[in-house]
């Protein structure tokens, strides 16, 4: 994560703090906030179902690899889908000031006009950008469309990213069986360890966003209580039944 700071060269104290980085973080969070939520879910309900924790451990690192890979791949598509956008609508944009430039010119002036520039301006604006066509497209680009250029490396960061949280995520929960000798047991500590952890994540999560940090972990961890305890109580009455 980057913090850019600029200071005011007017007071020397001014602080202007942005977040940096924010589509790793993005993938950060959607990749350990289902880790942490999916496999605990999973672990609650076998542990009211089997006797063994062998049982929930094999179904918990099936569910991991599945799991990361499924959500990896989204990653991967979605960043990809992001890149063939750009492109598609960059052609677009090329052809129309190439075929159609009074319409583009009109947009510019559109564009200025919102920001309260009088007629003049915007025609100065307009001519001057038309004079170098890469230039006016990168700015339909920006203030038409409000598209930025993807990094060429997005689609397989993302996958990456994604991925790997989930896995840290997910093994959270799991580690509890791997030291008990019932699923009860590996349950119990498995819910103190993922609470916690979803507490923790869900502050820091809400933090790097700009969201109210206590709220945000409360929410969090109750989404993933919720989901554990519905698994686990699903589980349990079936197993009653049958």
């Amino acid at each position: 994560m980057e913090v850019n700071t600029k200071l005011s060269s007017d007071s020397g104290q001014h602080k202007e703090e942005h977040l940096g980085s924010s589509v790793f973080i993005t993938d950060i969070v959607i990749g350990m906030s289902d880790g942490l939520t999916v496999p605990f879910a999973l672990a609650a309900g076998l542990s009211g179902a089997v006797q063994s924790n062998a049982v929930v451990i094999t179904a918990g690192i099936a569910e991991i690899v599945a799991g990361s890979i499924a959500m990896g791949l989204g990653g991967y598509l979605a960043g990809k889908t992001a890149q063939e956008h750009f492109q598609s609508e960059l052609k677009r944009e090329y052809d129309e000031v190439e075929n159609l430039p009074e319409k583009e010119k009109s947009e510019v002036r559109l564009v200025f006009s919102q920001y309260g520039l009088n007629e003049n301006t915007q025609n100065i604006i307009a001519d001057e950008l038309a004079k170098d066509k890469d230039k006016w497209v990168d700015f339909m680009m920006k203030y038409e469309l409000g598209l930025e250029k993807p990094d060429a490396n997005r689609a397989r960061n993302s996958a990456a990213t994604i991925g790997i949280s989930y896995i840290v995520g997910g093994l959270i929960p799991l580690t509890a069986y791997f030291f008990t000798r019932t699923p009860f047991q590996g349950l119990i500590i498995s819910a103190i360890l993922t609470v916690i952890c979803l507490f923790i994540f869900g502050y820091f999560k809400s933090k790097v966003t700009g969201q109210p940090p206590l709220k945000g972990a409360v929410k969090v961890t109750l989404i993933g209580v919720t989901a554990a305890t519905a698994a686990f109580l699903v589980a349990k009455a079936f197993n009653n039944m049958f």
